[in-house]
């Protein structure tokens, strides 16, 4: 016979704490399993830099930065292009996130204990038109103590809950199938696994030592995405939209990120929609340092270095670094190739990369504001950028442009690149820095990012020409296609209760984060702003810990 609780949440990532803690705060007893270890207690936020995307903060206007609802509302919309019908609950979820974003979403989190870094990132800013994708102004606000900071609140939380007996954590606990009838959702049933001592991160044994069974008041899905499972992204793939799937690609998550659940959710009558709504990035390193397989990292850009093609073609706005992630993935695999390149100079790489996750940060999750003024305001490029410069397989350094073209080749194992052509694409831009009115628009970027305190500070080099010996040595990087986010998933309302195909929900069952699109079956639509992947595992657990709550 099965066992019976009030509460099961499926997945102790970021969302599933959320949940996990809302529905305990209200007195209800609760289970939460997790198919991996205690090791991976918070999930994918604990990997990430942080970054929260929120409206018209403090830490904006000390910056001089002018937010708003409406401003907000209009880049989203802009941004998702939502077009289907099945976008009704998905855009809903959007406008709510909005308000709390703009409203209690700070406030919330600062009164658990979250404080952020005092300079707002400007991510995605745009493909060039006003009521197109892109943030207007700066809104990525990264969490004092990265996804580690991020994560520990609730954490703090959850054992809290598990001293006092509300909570009961079970590890390494799969799930193979979820029972729905008469409109309501009944109970689930897995495997228990073998324990693993492998670190966070690694991928661990699937052996089977027993199973369970649990019958359940409330079922929440917090289970995450597909980032991890190659072959369910090819299949998902918008080709029509983005043309063939990458051949190659790298892993911005762990292997145990497969999309498993939402399959057996689908297969017990879930509605799952948007399922072609990808994220992935298109500035991927392969990690000298791996922890899981095919390990990439993500180059975060300043707007300087140049970004050419595979065949040495520079690459057009908005394919400019930082501006429009699926406008510049598009670009890249029209070339027929998985691989571009960024272009830049010492001088550029020490002001402007930064790499994405808290392990490639150490100074601020570690909260230490000496490291972090050590690292990004002295001399050369960070410790870990520098890293990945000197052990990086992605990498060429170079005095002379002709022998950087050379590395480049070599790098890849085929002569695509041609010097003279490379050389003249470099000095064209050079010649429009000297040049106030120039009609590069990159160059024209780049002014416009240094109009901005945050960036002049820490993000944006000093223009300067390219082949300029006093700013070199000059460095290529190759980047790779980065899986990351699943932007559908299955369909919830704006209290995260499951829709069936009808469009009905199903009581007692709800999904969160990455595993309801962040949302609603897609809150993003067809583009992220970034800061809102976070954001979505807050919110959406937030509601559906709250409802389930008071459901019971």
């Amino acid at each position: 016979m099965p066992e019976r609780t009030d509460a099961l949440v499926i997945g102790a990532g970021l969302a599933g704490l959320v949940a996990a803690c809302e529905i305990a705060d209200r007195g209800t007893p609760v289970v939460l399993i997790d198919q991996e270890g205690e090791q991976s207690l918070g999930g994918q936020a604990f990997w990430s830099l942080g970054g929260l995307f929120m409206v018209d903060t403090p830490e904006q206007r000390r910056l001089g930065i002018r937010d708003s609802h409406d401003l907000a509302l209009s880049d989203w919309l802009g941004s998702a292009g939502f077009d289907r019908p099945e976008d009704l609950w998905p855009r809903r979820v959007a406008e709510a996130y909005l308000d709390f974003a703009c409203g209690e979403m700070r406030a919330w989190l600062h009164g658990l204990g979250m404080r952020w870094f005092p300079v707002v990132g400007w991510a995605e800013r745009g493909g060039g038109l006003a009521s197109g994708h892109g943030n207007s102004v700066p809104r990525f606000h990264i969490t004092w103590g990265t996804g580690p900071g991020v994560v520990e609140p609730f954490e703090k939380r959850l054992r809290e809950h598990l001293a006092a007996g509300r909570v009961d954590y079970r590890p390494r606990h799969r799930v193979s199938s979820l029972k729905v009838g008469d409109g309501r959702a009944h109970a689930v049933a897995g495997e228990v696994l073998a324990v693993s001592g492998e670190p966070r991160g690694r991928s661990t044994s699937r052996d089977v030592v027993g199973d369970f069974a649990i019958e359940a008041g409330a079922v929440v899905i917090a289970s995450g995405g597909i980032g991890g499972n190659h072959a369910l992204v090819r299949r998902n793939w918008p080709v029509e939209r983005l043309g063939p799937a990458p051949n190659s690609m790298i892993s911005g998550v762990p292997a145990h990120v497969d999309g498993r659940m939402i399959e057996i959710a689908e297969a017990a009558g879930c509605a799952v929609i948007n399922r072609d709504r990808m994220w992935h990035y298109t500035e991927g390193l392969r990690n000298h340092d791996p922890i899981w397989p095919m390990h990439g990292i993500r180059i975060l850009p300043g707007p300087s270095s140049l970004w050419f093609d595979a065949f040495g073609k520079r690459m057009e706005a908005p394919a400019m670094p930082g501006f429009d992630t699926m406008a510049t993935l598009k670009r890249i695999l029209a070339t027929g190739r998985d691989h571009s390149w960024f272009v830049l100079t010492q001088s550029i790489i020490e002001r402007e990369f930064a790499l994405s996750g808290s392990e490639q940060n150490p100074d601020m999750t570690g909260k230490s504001w000496r490291d972090v003024i050590c690292s990004r305001r002295g001399r050369g490029a960070p410790p870990p950028v520098e890293a990945f410069k000197a052990r990086g397989a992605d990498f060429v350094v170079a005095d002379r442009l002709e022998d950087l073209v050379a590395g480049m080749n070599a790098l890849v194992g085929e002569d695509l690149l041609s010097f003279d052509c490379l050389r003249a694409e470099i000095v064209a831009r050079d010649l429009q820095i000297a040049n106030p009115f120039a009609k590069d628009a990159q160059v024209t970027a780049i002014r416009g990012a240094r109009r901005y305190l945050g960036d002049r500070l820490v993000r944006t080099a000093k223009p300067h020409r390219i082949l300029d010996p006093a700013h070199g040595p000059l460095i290529a990087v190759r980047l790779n296609i980065l899986t990351r986010k699943t932007l559908g998933g299955i369909h919830t309302d704006l209290d995260a209760r499951v829709l069936d195909a009808s469009g009905r929900p199903i009581e007692g069952l709800y999904a969160v984060g990455e595993a309801a699109g962040f949302g609603g079956g897609g809150y993003h639509g067809y583009n992220a702003l970034e800061g809102t992947f976070l954001g979505g595992c807050l919110f959406s657990g937030r509601a559906a810990g709250r409802h389930a709550a008071r459901a019971r």
